[in-house]
């Protein structure tokens, strides 16, 4: 299909981080703005969703599934875990269409709001000895809409640091707000470590994990502060000054780019599973398989996110470096070699092995999550790369994300056993190097410079 959108100037090198006449190059001010806009909000985001976890994980069996077998009430916990992940594709749809109409900017502030909004009336419910079969019902209804709000942050908060970022640094400023995802589980583990060491069992059964819940009312009010103050992505606002902006941009989206979109949702998969499987599964799978004491598992996955921290910014480093599609091909093929090995270190039982096995799978996820914003953001041009890049990211997630705790705690139950959960991981980074591999990167890059 020819593109809409203006041909770069010959002169302009494809690494070249300057802009073609007309428009206006933003300034490293203005560029560590975005930056710490999108890294401190998308970290509050996933805090508000990891908490979530822990609870479901800790307390949310006995508080709304009340049931005489453990494994029955954390599976209807773990359920409504995933229930986040239907919601997020929707969420993810919803803030594409409008976010390619209306700007990045708007659409991080309102799904700031209504994340925020849900975590805090988890926080605020009334359980199942309150009110009832209402408890559960409504806990599913706020974790959905908590899924509408995370659904829709990821494209937007990629797309402001990436958009604003030179060409040859993409993959590096696009990791900013995927290291907002480890920090978001390092804080939300920090505090149920906080809570449950300062409270006795039975404060914390009956209101101490609300306190994780309410505290975030005070973190939103810091996140929009900061993405009030910074401007929209220029790649939009070019966007908008060449009358390129689309009345539905989701089906543009689906007509011309239905085929990437699959491949880049299915490749993206792998990455959120083997997040969630670490910092939401490994914990129940810790202190009920393993025996180990909660302190224990929370600070064993804090490590874990520090690690990934680190390695996120090293694949995004080395994918500027290289190439973001070897580099991930890289990744997803660790995450083949090391499905098995994963769950040889942990099963020891052993914490230091359990980290160190938490940090030879985090290093495989990190080199597919450090490449994957700026790699899936390139996929499409301008005027549908939010629709393009939040839908592509949820097809992922529900895939292998939102369900991979409720799969894993399945297949323990019924095999008694860990190896086919390794299996599981290994199938994902089958899917990723299959799903990868055909797709096409860098078609976009005249057009995303000369709009710039």
């Amino acid at each position: 299909m020819p593109s809409n959108h203006p041909v770069a100037p010959a002169a302009e090198t494809p690494h070249s981080p300057t802009p073609p006449a007309g428009a206006v190059a933003p300034t490293p001010a203005e560029q560590r703005k975005v930056l710490g806009a999108s890294f401190v909000g998308t970290a509050i985001e996933w805090y508000d969703f990891f908490i979530y976890g822990s609870a479901a994980a800790l307390i949310f069996g006995p508080q709304f599934f009340p049931s005489e077998d453990p494994i029955a009430g954390t599976l209807a916990a773990f359920a409504t875990f995933a229930v986040g992940f239907i919601a997020r594709p929707i969420g993810g749809l919803l803030a594409g269409h409008f976010g390619d109409q209306i700007g990045r900017k708007k659409m991080l502030l309102i799904t700031m709001l209504v994340m925020g909004g849900a975590t805090v009336g988890i926080g605020l419910l009334p359980n199942f000895a309150t009110i009832g079969v209402w408890a559960p019902i409504l806990l599913v209804v706020l974790r959905f809409v908590q899924g509408l709000g995370v659904g829709g942050e990821w494209g937007g908060a990629v797309l402001m640091a990436v958009e604003y970022a030179p060409r040859n640094r993409r993959a590096l400023f696009g990791a900013f707000p995927q290291m907002g995802l480890p920090v978001g589980i390092i804080v939300s583990n920090l505090v149920f470590i906080l809570v449950t060491a300062t409270l006795a069992p039975e404060a914390f059964e009956a209101w101490g994990w609300r306190v994780p819940f309410l505290v975030s009312a005070l973190l939103i009010i810091v996140a929009l502060y900061l993405r009030f103050k910074v401007e929209d992505s220029p790649v939009f606002q070019q966007t908008q000054e060449n009358d390129e902006v689309h009345r539905f941009p989701l089906g543009e989206l689906l007509r011309h780019h239905g085929w990437t979109t699959l491949l880049a949702g299915l490749a993206s998969a792998a990455s959120p599973a083997i997040g969630y499987l670490y910092s939401v599964y490994m914990l129940s799978y810790g202190t009920e398989a393993l025996g180990l004491p909660q302190p224990t598992m929370l600070w064993l996955i804090v490590g874990g996110a520090v690690v990934h921290l680190v390695t996120v910014l090293l694949g995004a480093m080395l994918a500027d470096r290289f190439r973001q599609k070897s580099v991930f091909v890289v990744g997803a093929a660790l995450v083949v070699l090391g499905a098995f090995p994963f769950f040889w270190l942990v099963d020891t039982a052993q914490p230091v092995l359990i980290l160190l096995g938490f940090a030879v799978l985090l290093l495989a996820q990190s080199f597919m999550a450090g490449p994957q914003a700026a790699l899936v953001a390139e996929l499409f041009p301008a005027n549908v790369r939010y629709s393009g890049a939040s839908t592509a990211y949820q097809i992922g997630s529900i895939i292998g994300g939102g369900f991979a705790p409720l799969i894993a705690t399945s297949l323990y139950a019924s095999f008694g056993a860990s190896w086919p959960i390794s299996l599981y991981i290994l199938a994902l980074g089958v899917l990723a190097l299959v799903a990868i591999l055909p797709l096409r990167t860098g078609r976009f890059d005249a057009s995303w410079e000369s709009s710039r």
